[in-house]
This record gives C-alpha cells, sequence and structure tokens, in this order.
C-alpha cells in the first residue's frame, strides 16, 4: 500500500472537519436550512471518530473500539435525519433516531460481551444501512436537481458497499475476537470510499445549497410579500410593454370600495382581504395563467391561449367566489366585491397597449357600478 490505514483515516478525518465548517457557516448564514446543521453535527462526529481512529497506534481495547465506533454510529445518524429534512423540511426525524437506536444496541452487545469481531460486523452492516437509507432519500429528491441529487446517490450507494464489503470480510474470516484493525482490501477501499465519498457528498450538498438559496432569493424578489402572487416587477420582467402579444388576454381586478376596509376594519383586515382574494386567483386560474399584484388592491390576470370569452368565463368565476364569502366592508350589509376589465390581444398589439384597454375596461366597470366584468371593445386594425 502506499498509504497506511491510519494516515488514510486521519486524511479523512482533516477532510470531513473542513467539510463540516463550511456547511456549518452555510447554517448560520440560512438558519431556516436545518438539514445544513444536522449534516455538519453528524461530519463533526464522523471527523472525531475517523481522528481517534487513526490515532489510537494499535491500541485495540473496550473504550477504544466503541467510542470511535459509537460516534461514527451517531455521526451518520444524524447525516440520515439531514437528508430527510433536505428532501423535506417537514420530515420526522424519528427514523433516523430508531435506526440509530437498534445500529447502537448491535454493536454494544457483542463488544459488552468481549465479541469484537460479531460487533465490527454489526458496525460496518449498520453504516451500509445508513449510507443507502441516505441514497434513498436524495433519490427521492432528484426531481429537483437530478444531475447533483443522482451524483449523490451514486457517492452513498458506493460508500454503502465499501462498508458492506467490511462486513463481508469479517464474517468470511470468521474472527469472534479481533486484536486490531482488519487489514484488507475491503478495509482499504472503504477508506478510499470515505475519502471520495465525503468530500464529494460535501461539495455537492453546498453547490445544492448555493442553487436552493439562489432560487429562493429569486422567488422572493418577484412575489408580492403579502400575497404570494407576482409583483409588478417580475410581471413586468415577463412581459416587455413593447412585445406583441396577439395571443394573450389579460384582466385587470380591482377591490371595490378597498379603503372603506382598511379606514373601519383596520389594515389587518385589508391585508386578510387581499390575501383572500389571492388564494381565490390561484384556486380558479389555470397553471398557464399569470397573476401579479400591481400595488395596492389592484391584481393583473394575463390569460395564454384564451379567447376573450373563455377569458371572461374565468374572471366571472373569481368575481363571483370572491362575493360570495360575504367579507364585510364596514358597518351595514355592504361587502367586498370585486371590479375588472378585460381586453384580449388584437393583431400586433403590444402588452402595454393590452394593458392599457384593460384598465379601461376596469373603468368603465366601476363607473357602471362594480361588482362586474367589463369587456374592452375590440381594438381596431387600421
Amino acid at each position: 500500500m502506499l498509504i497506511d490505514n491510519a494516515s488514510l483515516l486521519i486524511a479523512i478525518a482533516f477532510s470531513a472537519a473542513a467539510l463540516m465548517g463550511a456547511l456549518l457557516i452555510g447554517w448560520l448564514n440560512a438558519r431556516q436550512e436545518r438539514y445544513l446543521a444536522y449534516a455538519a453535527s453528524g461530519i463533526a462526529l464522523v471527523a472525531t471518530a475517523l481522528a481517534i481512529m487513526g490515532l489510537r497506534n494499535g491500541a485495540y481495547d473496550f473504550v477504544v473500539v466503541f467510542l470511535p465506533n459509537f460516534l461514527l454510529l451517531t455521526g451518520f445518524g444524524l447525516i440520515y435525519a439531514a437528508s430527510r429534512l433536505f428532501r423535506d423540511i417537514q420530515n420526522s426525524i424519528r427514523p433516523a433516531v430508531i435506526v440509530w437506536a437498534i445500529s447502537v444496541l448491535a454493536l454494544s452487545a457483542p463488544l459488552v460481551a468481549g465479541l469484537s469481531g460479531p460487533g465490527l460486523f454489526s458496525l460496518n452492516a449498520a453504516s451500509a444501512i445508513f449510507m443507502m437509507l441516505c441514497a434513498r432519500e436524495y433519490w427521492l429528491a432528484r426531481h429537483e436537481a437530478p444531475a447533483a441529487l443522482v451524483s449523490s446517490v451514486i457517492l452513498y450507494l458506493l460508500s454503502a458497499s465499501s462498508f458492506a464489503a467490511c462486513a463481508v470480510m469479517i464474517a468470511l474470516e470468521g474472527e469472534m475476537v479481533l486484536t486490531g484493525t482488519p487489514e484488507n482490501w475491503a478495509e482499504t477501499f472503504n477508506s478510499i470510499m470515505s475519502l471520495v465519498g465525503l468530500t464529494g457528498i460535501g461539495a455537492i450538498t453546498l453547490t445544492l445549497h448555493h442553487a436552493r438559496a439562489a432560487r429562493v432569493h429569486r422567488h422572493e424578489a418577484n412575489t408580492d410579500s403579502l400575497t404570494g402572487v407576482l409583483n409588478r416587477r417580475a410581471l413586468f420582467s415577463q412581459f416587455n410593454e413593447n412585445d406583441i402579444v396577439p395571443e394573450l388576454a389579460v384582466a385587470m381586478f380591482d377591490l371595490d370600495h378597498f379603503k372603506l376596509v382598511n379606514d373601519r376594519r383596520g389594515h389587518a383586515e385589508g391585508d386578510r382581504v387581499l390575501q383572500v382574494f389571492a388564494s381565490i386567483l390561484r384556486a380558479e386560474l389555470r397553471g398557464a395563467d399569470i397573476a401579479a399584484r400591481l400595488g395596492g388592491e389592484e391584481f393583473c390576470v394575463v390569460f395564454s391561449g384564451l379567447d376573450r370569452e373563455a377569458a371572461k368565463t374565468i374572471a366571472e368565476r373569481i368575481r363571483t367566489a370572491f362575493a360570495a364569502l360575504a367579507i364585510p366592508v364596514g358597518q351595514g350589509d355592504a361587502i367586498a366585491t370585486v371590479s375588472a376589465g378585460l381586453a384580449s390581444g388584437g393583431a400586433e398589439e403590444t402588452f402595454a397597449s393590452l394593458l392599457s384597454r384593460a384598465d379601461a375596461a376596469l373603468y368603465q366597470a366601476k363607473r357602471s357600478g362594480r361588482n362586474q366584468v367589463q369587456l374592452a371593445a375590440l381594438r381596431l386594425v387600421a
């Protein structure tokens, strides 16, 4: 061998410590990403365990066997918990706790009885199971970033195979009591895969974290924080004012007597009414439609591939669904309603022109008594 196993373990420990630091920094900058904290904690324990293994200098009593292997299993349990939280922040970590408890019991019982061979077999078998469970979580999450997550799956499976190989070799050699670390091809393969796997998985995890953070920032920049629909800037980044849009229809919505809601029932209630209306938009619109809040109580919906009659049908559903909630405006029997103006794109018509015609139809709806959808006049082509 070009390098002894102890030196490999120490090298892996240093690599793991550096990775732990990077993950910890990532978590400190994004506390909501709890999987980073679990992963950093798990890798810290793995690094400590590997350092102890590399520095035990031939000692092989109960303490120097049990302690690093206990830390190793605990680290793998935390890494498995991290993989579950990465896939879905709402996931429970209970499965990780259960597998960890069983694996520690399977390690401890033989070691307490003085049977280090079966104890290390259990360690390697449990480690392989942890790696396969992590691979499963990332496989289930592969839609988020297929190339990166499938690469993680492959690295986890290779790491699992190296631990499984160590368990098989211990079983084949059949020694109940070991006096030192086994020396065979499986142990070397496991050390190499631990170094490659930790480094590769860590690099991919950090890349995925930064990509996810960038997506979150883009979403926040393009989303109205109160209602969750697009904001004005996002709408006009998708459609420039001079874009020719004959295939689009645009509806402008404006909540009727909204100022009365704020004045008589308070701004908190006004915010709630805006959120309720936005939720109706999301419920009634198709996946291809785009909703944006332009400011105040004014919303814009862009329909793609619909003529104005089909678009009007959807706009009417939105209007009637909102009125049906009978949200009180203030004193008396008045309820919150919405008016809308709808225009469909004409030949060679720009987006700015389409918005202007929809806006004019909206004001016509207001002048005609509110709580209605007005169609803009068809655009005349010169």
